[in-house]
């Protein structure tokens, strides 16, 4: 069954483009050829940009387990503008690429103006998820804008070579549309004319969406309010299983130069990330808890009762590295107890959390 469903999978792409060779019977080869290149790269692109999503879906006010995700660099009440905006601009990409100069004026104009709206679009979130303070894959995302940004050039490029040969052609018997489209056949003024296109067409969207429940900065806090991405303005809660020590936080939380993530472990059935000090701490508790149980007991409910509220407060990288250059003396402290009374304190650290 495995071979079969691999097989289906391998032979979509040659379905694809024999589907796309009998759709496109009017063009020469070479030219399908690249066409399905670029369709087959922007396709897996956007697969891989879902399942970033999918992946890292969790807003900045979640707390998450840092193992099983990671947080969206886009926030999701405000999702629906980048959306909107991301669907115009491939609309606009597929009604050039298929019907170019054959649509009327004002549409084509229109297409136009959407992808050239998609290209700044698609930077930012190729700058948004080019930077990840918790070190997440952000490649994930990477491929979808930049195959935008390559297509939506190669598209325009033609679409401008076509108009201005036509431009240059065109007489109007109305004196200022004749004036008008010599000043758009002039490469030289096009820029400006487009800078006056692309304003009202973005404000009228953005009224749209204002009436579909969206804010009239939403394109901005769609990328300010998420965290650890480069855009991000919003801090997150603790990286916790919320079942234990609050060194957990720091281990997770904290910056990797300062308390120094070793591998991951086991915690109540839960994979974490700790660090050395976690180790010696857990290490410490289970030597209490084989020679004076009963100390143990009281010091594991007290440390319970006021070690998880702890947790909870600790939502920064700067706060978690405090806690951990707090912990040192005690980090010291356990290590000795542990070489004085343990015969192979090494071996009884490494053991803690195993996977």
């Amino acid at each position: 069954m495995g071979i079969l469903i691999l097989l289906f999978l391998l032979s979509l792409p040659v379905l694809g483009y024999l589907l796309y060779k009998q759709a496109r019977k009017g063009v020469a080869t070479p030219v399908k050829t690249l066409e399905y290149v670029f369709i087959a790269g922007f396709t897996l692109s956007f697969l891989l940009f879902c399942c970033g999503l999918m992946v890292y879906a969790a807003d900045y006010y979640t707390a998450i387990d840092i193992v099983d995700g990671g947080y969206s660099p886009f926030a999701s009440r405000h999702l629906l503008s980048l959306i909107t905006f991301f669907v115009l601009a491939v609309f606009g990409i597929l009604k050039l690429w298929l019907k170019g100069r054959g649509m009327p004026p004002l549409l084509f104009v229109l297409m136009l103006v959407f992808v050239l709206i998609g290209i700044p679009v698609s930077a930012t979130v190729f700058v948004q998820i080019s930077h990840n303070t918790e070190s997440y894959d952000g490649w994930l995302f990477g491929f979808l804008p930049f195959a935008y940004m390559i297509t939506a050039v190669a598209v325009i490029c033609k679409c401008v070579v076509e108009e201005l040969a036509v431009a240059n052609d065109k007489v109007y018997r109305n004196k200022v549309l004749n004036y008008l489209n010599q000043k758009m056949a002039k490469t030289a003024h096009q820029p400006f004319y487009v800078l006056v296109l692309l304003i009202p067409v973005f404000v009228i969207i953005v009224a749209l969406l204002i009436l579909c429940g969206q804010e009239a900065d939403s394109m901005s806090k769609v990328f300010t309010e998420t965290t650890t991405w480069r855009f991000s303005t919003k801090t997150h809660p603790p990286f916790l299983d919320h079942q234990g020590h609050y060194l957990c936080t720091v281990a997770a939380c904290g910056d990797p130069k300062v308390v120094k993530p070793l591998r991951l472990g086991r915690r109540h059935g839960h994979e974490i990330i700790v660090n050395r000090q976690l180790l010696i701490a857990n290490a410490f508790e289970a030597l209490i808890q084989e020679n004076l149980p009963a100390a143990h007991r009281i010091i594991r409910s007290c440390y319970d009762k006021y070690g998880y509220p702890l947790s909870k407060k600790i939502t920064s990288k700067r706060g978690s590295n405090l806690v951990y250059r707090l912990m040192k003396p005690l980090e010291y402290f356990f290590l000795l107890c542990l070489y004085l009374c343990s015969t192979k304190p090494e071996e009884k650290i490494a053991g803690q959390y195993a996977l």
